[in-house]
């Protein structure tokens, strides 16, 4: 693949515990659009071209370009996107998976962002006054590529661009995309309030409350962040004296649902909002304020309630509670104002990184019908933004960013494809995915009728997509293969994060969605792999029986690469990542288990989960795309490429530690 802190200010210090424009264009009026859709893939593109779906699409590929644009060994979408914004590959931006590990302590690490120590702070009986520290920063290192352009004076307008939270601070404006954080700090936590106890309720990553329907009336509480001002006892130490404990209660809103007796319908009130709802009916965009000094801090947010249930059960969804674009606890945008300009412009609307509510559809909260108009939600949202900075493009950059694509794929394979495990008919959605690449086309049109002959249009993606039938649990594999020792063996299966390996027997584990780990002695805590001869005729050992690896059932080879970072990638991040990227088959991919250092019985498992598509694979086989309206220079262009060709567009060099060469001819 490889060619040649920010400061905040209190009420984001509050969420932290949550785990120039204007300036003259040196480019005379030159005018660049780039449309970045997540997960679109080359193959399912080509496809509906040729079936007649995407008129914009064919006519773009017909009077410019169009070309099988190569991502990422992993193709994940933070290593993607990072490589796209840098110019560099993992070595040199860091992200290798969407999951890293300290190796001190084998505890999961997130390459979105980094909290800094807080600093100093004034007590007062329970209540604690931040006054320092705690500064938020990109965990991705390497320089934006607007960035530099904004040294050249390009006015850039950045919106929803992954791995860019907290913004990039720049003269130009940009929007945080993957990575920014729900109020909790989280990846999406929806909350569901019922009087029927879900299956296998331990198991979901929403907050479920279980509630009582009490004369037709129903009492509960919204969850926000942990108080960073408050600190109370919780533990005493108890008779025998020993540490006091504290803790930072939650954040909370109380609010109530009043029942009709006789129809489906209720009305939700929540502080100074008042809501009536049919059975299956959404409400608009609530704000949510909690309360975190008395009359000094409050915490904004804003969420949407879904009345799924009246009768016989209740079941009332809420989404995950955004970040207020009006005004948010942590910086969304740079400049921090631009925000609630773009609130202003727009309304409220999802600031969550990817807010298709994939988590509510896979633990069977939502059904496909209700995730598909959840998502279409988002996608109107983001739709109508477009409009909006089209209209208000002049000159410079645009970069815009879609995700229903990928969301949308990762949850609707199944209804398409009969070989999938889980696949069940359904009429619509079994065209789920063709109807978002239409919508695709259809925001490609309303941006061809603003490119004039001084405008570039480039449409790319970060990777591409395939099925997932089979998930591989690594770390079972490894166990059986004997590279991984447990303590005790009648134990296997029942505990994560490594909690029954022996360390001192163990030379290799799997970590993340694609990493393998060797065990290496001065890295690792409890390290046994001497570097050198040892640790190099271990990556062989390993190579080799990945490669053999056999899925019976099938006569499959799961694994059809074995990347070895230090030999394929350059920077000076390389120890930030795995020994070994593996690169699934088509058809296979990590197991939901394997990321976080379980052992299942089984080493293949059937995937029978509506996450049905993926694109954990060898990355030769997931290509993302890449249409112009200009001509592509390169045979098999790659993302790094294409940030040299937006920088060459203005006529801007790129940095020496860009990899890429320029893919787009002069016009």
């Amino acid at each position: 693949m490889r060619r040649g802190a920010r400061r905040v200010g209190p009420i984001a210090l509050l969420a932290l515990t949550l785990g120039a424009a204007g300036c003259d264009s040196g480019a005379g009026g030159k005018k660049v659009i780039i449309l970045g859709i997540d997960g679109m893939d080359h193959a399912m593109l080509e496809a509906f071209i040729a079936e007649g779906r995407l008129p914009h699409f064919a006519r773009l590929a017909r009077e410019g370009d169009f070309s099988p644009l190569q991502t990422t060994m992993p193709p994940l979408s933070p290593v993607a996107w990072s490589t796209f914004i840098t110019g560099m590959d993992p070595g040199g931006h860091g992200i290798f998976d969407f999951l890293h590990r300290d190796p001190e302590t084998m505890q999961p690490v997130e390459p979105f962002y980094t909290i800094g120590p807080v600093g100093r702070s004034l007590t007062l009986g329970s209540w604690v006054l931040p006054l320092s520290g705690g500064d938020l920063g990109l965990y991705r290192r390497g320089q934006a590529w607007w960035d530099l352009l904004d040294a050249a004076g390009i006015e850039t307008t950045i919106f929803r661009m992954p791995v860019n939270f907290p913004p990039v601070e720049t003269g130009g404006r940009s929007f945080a995309g993957m990575g920014t954080p729900d109020i909790l700090g989280g990846h999406g936590t929806y909350s569901f309030f019922t009087d029927y106890p879900p299956d296998d309720m331990a198991a979901m990553t929403g907050r479920i409350e279980l509630v009582e329907v009490i004369n037709y009336r129903v009492d509960a509480q919204l969850h926000g962040p942990p108080n960073a001002f408050r600190r109370l006892r919780v533990n005493s130490g108890g008779f025998g004296g020993g540490d006091v404990e504290y803790e930072n209660p939650d954040l909370v809103v109380d609010f109530e649902v009043l029942l009709d007796p006789d129809a489906p319908v209720a009305k939700i009130v929540v502080q100074d909002t008042e809501l009536v709802l049919n059975e299956g009916e959404w409400s608009d965009w609530v704000r949510i304020d909690f309360e975190a000094v008395p009359f000094l801090v409050e915490i904004s947010a804003i969420g949407r309630f879904y009345l799924q249930e009246v009768r016989p059960d209740f079941k009332l969804y809420v989404s995950p509670l955004q970040l207020n674009p009006e005004d948010p606890a942590m910086p969304l945008s740079n400049p921090e104002s631009w925000s609630a300009d773009l609130f202003d412009a727009l309304g409220p609307f999802y600031t969550q990184e990817l807010p298709e509510d994939t988590k509510a559809f896979t633990e069977g909260i939502f059904d496909g019908a209700e995730f598909w108009e959840q998502s279409q939600f988002v996608f109107g949202e983001r739709r109508r933004a477009l409009d909006h900075f089209l209209d208000t493009f002049e000159e410079g950059l645009l970069f815009f960013y879609f995700s229903s694509v990928d969301q949308g794929s990762h949850m609707l394979y199944h209804f398409a494809d009969p070989e999938h495990p889980l696949h069940e008919p359904d009429e619509l959605l079994r065209n789920g995915i063709r109807m978002l690449y239409e919508e695709m086309d259809e925001a490609l049109g309303r941006v061809l009728e603003v490119v004039d002959e001084d405008t570039t249009l480039i449409v790319m993606s970060d990777h591409g997509f395939a099925p997932f039938y089979w998930g591989v649990n690594l770390n079972t594999w490894l166990l059986e293969q004997g590279y991984v020792t447990l303590k005790d063996p009648s134990l296997q299966g029942r505990s994560p994060l490594f909690v029954n390996v022996d360390w001192s027997g163990t030379r290799a584990y799997a970590f993340g969605l694609s990493g393998l780990y060797v065990n290496l002695r001065g890295r690792e805590r409890d390290g046994i792999v001497e570097p050198g001869a040892e640790y190099e005729r271990l990556l062989d050992d390993l190579e080799r029986d990945l490669l053999a690896m056999l899925d019976d059932r099938t006569g499959a080879n799961p694994v059809s690469l074995v990347y070895r970072t230090s030999e394929r990638f350059v920077g000076p991040h390389l120890d930030r990542g795995p020994d070994i990227i593996v690169g699934y088959s088509r058809g296979y991919r990590s197991s939901w288990e394997n990321p976080l250092g379980e052992f299942p019985r089984e080493v293949i498992v059937e995937n029978d989960a509506p996450w049905s598509g993926d694109h954990q694979n060898d990355y030769r086989l997931v290509p993302g795309v890449l249409l112009t309206n200009q001509r592509i220079t390169l045979d098999a262009p790659a993302l790094y490429d294409l940030t040299v060709a937006v920088l060459d567009e203005f006529g801007v060099a790129p940095l020496p530690e860009m990899i890429g060469e320029d893919t787009l001819a002069p016009r």
